[in-house]
C-alpha cells in the first residue's frame, strides 16, 4: 500500500477570522479558516483548502489586482507571498509586528500594510523571481492609535487610512506637491472602514457608533502635482538618476503627519469639507459597526453590524435598499463581488460564511461549521459522504467532491459522541449525551427512528451490524451495552456485564459478533446469534479506549489508556502482536503545564484506531499533533503525519518558550486578549465596559476521530482545526511495478505502431506513468477489447481496474472506459472473487466513480426525457380552440388520454421555468 499520503482538504470549518475576498472573476470566495485559507468555488459548487498553512491563525488577506498573488498574513505578523495559480508559497517574510489589514494597489505596483500606529508602503513583488519580493518604500506615522482600514483611489495616487483614535488620514503614494497627508475628524468612535469615490478623492468614512461621514475634496485626481526638488538635492538626484537608474525608489523614505498643520503649510493644498453626516443606528439603539464594504461603480454600501444585522444603502444619497438578520452573533468581514451582485459575510463567532445575492434577496453560499469541536466522523460505504457529529449536538453530512455540507441535523440535545453509517449507505446513526440514538435518512432528510433506554443515561459510542438491522450503544454512567431493531425500534437487550464506562463499541464485518471496550481494562465479544451471551472477555494491562474489527473480520485492535495498541484473534481470543506508540505520539506541553512534556505524556494515548482498506496496516491518533500509521504485521511505525503547525493552538511545542516566564510566574496566565476587540484589554477592578464573562483560551490540539475511505485513496481526522482529509498525491509519486530495463515509453509507443496492445499495456502499467496508461488504453479499438482483456494476466486486471475508477473521475470518455470496466469483470470476476478482502477497496473506488456519473447523468436524462415530452404536449395542444371560462370557475379542460401527454393547465412553478428555458 502506498503512503503519499498529502493534505488534500479542509472541512467542517468555513470561517474563522480575518477579511474575506472575492476573486477577479467574482466567482470564488477566499476565506481564512484557522491557519490555512480556503477558496470557495461558487460557480463550480467546489472548495479547496490551499496547501500551504502558517504559523499562527490568519489574520488578513490581500489580493493582487490580477487574482494571481495573495499576500496572507497571520497574527505574529509572518506573511507568504502565495500563487493562486499555482498554489504555492513564493516568498517568506515578517513583518516585526501584528499587522491589521494588507491592500494592494489597483495598478498592482505597490501595496499598504497597517501595523500598530503606522503605515508602511511596499514595492509589490514584480513577475520576475527576486531575491527580495517585499522592498519597503515609505513609512507613513500620524495616527496615534491603531490603525484599521486601508482603501485606495483608483489611480493608485493616494490611500486612506482609519484609526482607533478617531481620525482618518490621506495619504500621497508619491510626494506631491499639494497633498503629503490629510487628517480628518468629525466621529466619536474608532474608524472602522474609509472609502475613496470612484475616480474622484471624495470619502466616505463609517465609525463603530454607526456614523457615516461624507466628504468632499476640491481637487480631482488630475490635479495633484508632483513635488520638484530644489537646490542641491535637484543636483544630487539627477546625478544618482544618471549613475544607477535601476535603484530609484529602493530607499526607504519617512513622512510624518500632523494632526494640525501650521496655516501657511495648508496654502494652495488639498482641502476637504464635510458634505454630510448621517447615522445608521435609529434613537436608543446603541448596535455597534463592525464591518463595511463599498462598490464603487454601483455606489453600494454594505455595513454589517454587532447584532448579526446588515444593510445595504445607496450613496452618497444614504438610501436603504435592504436589510437582513443573518445571525445573532456579529458579523466579522464584508466582501462585495467585481459586478455588485454577491455579498459575502463572515461570522467569527459561529464560523458562518454567507453569500448572498441581493437583487433575488436569495443565498448563494451558506455554510457553518460545528460551533464546537468535531467529535467523531464516519464514511459512507462509497466513500462520497462523510458525517460528522460535535459537541454543538449538531450532525453534518459533507460531499467529499464538492467539499460542502449539503445537510444538518439539529435534534440531538446534547453533544454527539458517535456516528456511523449503515452498509446501505443511505441511513445516519449517531448517539448523543442526551439519552437518544437517533436514525436519519438521508432520502427525505429525516429523523425516523429514535431509540431510548428504560432508564436516562448518556450514550458514549454507538455500532450498526453489517445487515443494518441491529443498532447498538454503550452507557457511560450504567456501563451497559443497549440493543435496538432498527426495524421495530424496539429495545433487544440489555448486556450486563462491563464495570466501567463503555469506551467503544464495534461490529464484526463478517460474523454477528459485537466487540465492546470498557474502563474496567477488559473487551467483551457477544454473540448476536446465541442469545447475546458473551463468548469471550479478552483481558487488558490498561483501560480500553478505542476497538476495531479488520475489514475482513480476522483481527480485532485495541488502544489503551498506557499508549498500547494490542492485536487479537478473535476466534481463540489470543494475542497476536503489540505496539508500544508513546514514544510516537510525541505530545507537547501546555502553557500551564507543571510538569513536562516528557512526563505528561504518561497520561496521553491513542483514542481512535482505523484499519486501512486493506487490513495491512493501522492508523491511530490521540491527544497529539500527530498521526501514526502502522504495520500491523511488523509491528512497526510506517508513517507519522503532523496535522497542524499552528502555534495558536495549546500543547503544540515540547517546551515552554523562556520568553514569556517572569519572576511573577507565566505570562499566559494573563488574560490579555479578553476584551480586544469590544471592551478594556485587562479587565481592572471597578471598570464595567466590555463583557467581563470574556475569557481567552488557547484550544488544545488533539485527534479524536480517523477514518480510512472505503476507497483506500484518501483518510480522514477530526482535529481540533476541522475535518481534515488527506488523500494519495499520484501526480508525484513514480512508483513502477516489476519494472526492467527492457521497458521504456519509447518501446511502449513502437509496441502501439505495431498494434501490439496487450504488450503495450502490460510494459505501461508497470512504468506506471499515468498519462503513458491513459495513452497506452485509448488506442486500442473498442470492438478489440474483449480480446485484450481476456490476455491480460491477473496480477495486471487489478492494476488496469485502478486506473480505470481514477479515470472516471476527470476523463470525458465516459461509455469507452465503461467498456472496459465491464469487460474485465465478466471476464475475470470469478478470480477476482477468490481475492474479494484485497479487491475490496479497488471495487468501491470503481463503484463510487461509476456511481457519481449515474447520477448526474440520470438527472439529466430525466430533465432532457420531460422536456421532449413536454415539446410534444406543446405541438399536440397547438391549433386547439378551448372554450372561454369565467374567472373562479373550478372547472378543469379535458385531459388528452395519452399518456404520455403532460396535464398543462395545472403546472407548478418547475413546469413555468422548464417551458420558459425551452422557449428561450
Amino acid at each position: 500500500m502506498k503512503f503519499a499520503y498529502r493534505f488534500s482538504n479542509l472541512l467542517g470549518t468555513v470561517y474563522r477570522r480575518g477579511n474575506l475576498n472575492f476573486t477577479c472573476d467574482g466567482n470564488s470566495v477566499i476565506s481564512p479558516v484557522g491557519n490555512r485559507v480556503t477558496v470557495f468555488d461558487l460557480k463550480n459548487n467546489k472548495s479547496n483548502t490551499l496547501p500551504l498553512s502558517t504559523r499562527y491563525n490568519v489574520k488578513c488577506v490581500g489580493l493582487s489586482p490580477d487574482g494571481r498573488l495573495a499576500i496572507i498574513v497571520d497574527e505574529g505578523g509572518n506573511a507568504l507571498l502565495v500563487s493562486l495559480v499555482c498554489r504555492s508559497v513564493l516568498h517568506h517574510f515578517h513583518f516585526k509586528g501584528s499587522v491589521h489589514s494588507v491592500s494592494f494597489s489597483p495598478d498592482g505596483r505597490k501595496f499598504v500594510i497597517t501595523k500598530g500606529n503606522i503605515a508602511q508602503m511596499y514595492h509589490a513583488p514584480g513577475k520576475k523571481p527576486e531575491f527580495n519580493a517585499f522592498v519597503l518604500d515609505k513609512t507613513y506615522f500620524g495616527p496615534y492609535d491603531e490603525t484599521t482600514h486601508i482603501d485606495w483611489t483608483d489611480d493608485s495616487r493616494c490611500f486612506a487610512i482609519g484609526s482607533k483614535d478617531m481620525s482618518t488620514w490621506v495619504f500621497g503614494a508619491e510626494r506631491w506637491d499639494n497633498l503629503i497627508y490629510y487628517a480628518l475628524g468629525g466621529h466619536k468612535d474608532a474608524i472602522v472602514a474609509c472609502f475613496f469615490e470612484s475616480n474622484s478623492l471624495d470619502l466616505y468614512t463609517l465609525s463603530q457608533d454607526g456614523a457615516l461621514c461624507v466628504w468632499q475634496c476640491d481637487t480631482p485626481p488630475e490635479g495633484l502635482r508632483l513635488k520638484a526638488p530644489t537646490g542641491w538635492k535637484a543636483d544630487l538626484l539627477q546625478r544618482e538618476r544618471e549613475e544607477e537608474e535601476d535603484e530609484e525608489g529602493e530607499k526607504e523614505t519617512t513622512i510624518r503627519g500632523k494632526a494640525m498643520p501650521a496655516s501657511e503649510e495648508q496654502l494652495g493644498k488639498v482641502k476637504y469639507s464635510r458634505l454630510a453626516k448621517y447615522f445608521f443606528n435609529k434613537e436608543g439603539d446603541f448596535n455597534n459597526l463592525t464591518a463595511a464594504a463599498y462598490h464603487k461603480k454601483i455606489h453600494l454600501l454594505v455595513t454589517g453590524f454587532a447584532s448579526g444585522i446588515f444593510h445595504l444603502h445607496e450613496l452618497p444619497e444614504f438610501n436603504l435598499i435592504h436589510s437582513l438578520s443573518i445571525s445573532d452573533q456579529k458579523i466579522e468581514s464584508v466582501a462585495i463581488n467585481s459586478s455588485g451582485d454577491w455579498i459575502a459575510l463572515g461570522c467569527s463567532g459561529l464560523g458562518q460564511l454567507l453569500v448572498w445575492e441581493w437583487q433575488s434577496e436569495s443565498y448563494v453560499l451558506k455554510q457553518q461549521g460545528h460551533f464546537n469541536s468535531m467529535v467523531s466522523l464516519a464514511y459512507s460505504p462509497d466513500g462520497q459522504y462523510i458525517v460528522t457529529g460535535g459537541d454543538d449536538g449538531k450532525v453534518k453530512v459533507w460531499n467529499t467532491l464538492s467539499g460542502f455540507c449539503f445537510i444538518t441535523f439539529t435534534e440531538h440535545s446534547s453533544g454527539v459522541t458517535g456516528v456511523t453509517f449503515t452498509a446501505t449507505g443511505y441511513v445516519i446513526v449517531t448517539s448523543s449525551m442526551d439519552g437518544t440514538v437517533r436514525a436519519f435518512d438521508l432520502h427525505r432528510y429525516r429523523n425516523f427512528r429514535t431509540f431510548t433506554s428504560p432508564r436516562p443515561t448518556q450514550f458514549s459510542c454507538v455500532a450498526v451490524d453489517s445487515s443494518g438491522e441491529i443498532v447498538s450503544a454503550g452507557a457511560q454512567d450504567s456501563f451497559e451495552i443497549f440493543i435496538w431493531s432498527m426495524q421495530t425500534g424496539r429495545l433487544l437487550e440489555v448486556l450486563s456485564g462491563h464495570e466501567g464506562p463503555i469506551s467503544s463499541l464495534c461490529f464484526s464485518p463478517m460474523k454477528s459478533v459485537l466487540a465492546s471496550a470498557s474502563w474496567d481494562k477488559t473487551v467483551c465479544l457477544w454473540d448476536m446469534v446465541d442469545s447475546w451471551r458473551t463468548t469471550e472477555t479478552l483481558v487488558l494491562s490498561s483501560d480500553a479506549l478505542a476497538v476495531t474489527f479488520r475489514p475482513d473480520g480476522a483481527e480485532l485492535a485495541v488502544a489503551t489508556l498506557n499508549s498500547q495498541i494490542t492485536f487479537w484473534d478473535p476466534e481463540n481470543a489470543v494475542q497476536t502482536g503489540s505496539i508500544e506508540g508513546r514514544r510516537d505520539l510525541k505530545t507537547g506541553r501546555k502553557e500551564l503545564d507543571k510538569i513536562t512534556a516528557k512526563h505528561s505524556a504518561k497520561g496521553k494515548a491513542f483514542t481512535t484506531l482505523c484499519y486501512s482498506a486493506d487490513g495491512q496496516s493501522i492508523l491511530a491518533g490521540g491527544m497529539s499533533k500527530f498521526v501514526c500509521i502502522y504495520h500491523v504485521k511488523e509491528q512497526i511505525l510506517r508513517k507519522k503525519f503532523e496535522i497542524s503547525c499552528n502555534l495558536s493552538l495549546d500543547a503544540m511545542e515540547e517546551f515552554l518558550n523562556r520568553r514569556k516566564m517572569t519572576e511573577f510566574g507565566n505570562l499566559a496566565l494573563i488574560d490579555q486578549d479578553a476584551g480586544e476587540e469590544n471592551g478594556v484589554a485587562i479587565p481592572l477592578p471597578g471598570v464595567k465596559k466590555g463583557d467581563m464573562s470574556s475569557r481567552h483560551f488557547k484550544p488544545e490540539i488533539r485527534v479524536t476521530s480517523l477514518r480510512f475511505s472505503p476507497t483506500g485513496r484518501c483518510w480522514a481526522a477530526t482535529t481540533t482545526e476541522g475535518l481534515l482529509i488527506y488523500s494519495l498525491d499520484t501526480e508525484m509519486l513514480f512508483d513502477p511495478f516489476e519494472l526492467d530495463t527492457s521497458v521504456t515509453p519509447g518501446r511502449i509507443r513502437a509496441a502501439l505502431r505495431q498494434r501490439d496492445f496487450t504488450k503495450a499495456i502490460l510494459m505501461a502499467i508497470r512504468l506506471n506513468e499515468r498519462k503513458l496508461v491513459q495513452e497506452t488504453l485509448e488506442s486500442v479499438p473498442w470492438d478489440e477489447i474483449d480480446v485484450i482483456t481476456s490476455s491480460l494476466p491477473e496480477l495486471y486486471v487489478e492494476k488496469v481496474l485502478e486506473f480505470l475508477a481514477s479515470s472516471f473521475e476527470v476523463s470525458r470518455h465516459l461509455e469507452f472506459y465503461l467498456i472496459w470496466t465491464q469487460k474485465l469483470l465478466m471476464v475475470h470476476g470469478q478470480k477476482l472473487k477468490s481475492r474479494a478482502g484485497t479487491m475490496l477497496p479497488t471495487v468501491q473506488f470503481l463503484q463510487k466513480s461509476i456511481q457519481r456519473h449515474l447520477d448526474d447523468v440520470s438527472k439529466l436524462c430525466d430533465w432532457n426525457r420531460y422536456n421532449i415530452q413536454y415539446a410534444l404536449a406543446v405541438s399536440k395542444q397547438q391549433g386547439m380552440k378551448r372554450p372561454s371560462e369565467p374567472l373562479g370557475s373550478e372547472e378543469e379542460a379535458d385531459t388528452s388520454d395519452d399518456d404520455d401527454s403532460l396535464h398543462l393547465l395545472g403546472e407548478g412553478n418547475g413546469d413555468r421555468d422548464a417551458r420558459d428555458r425551452l422557449l428561450v
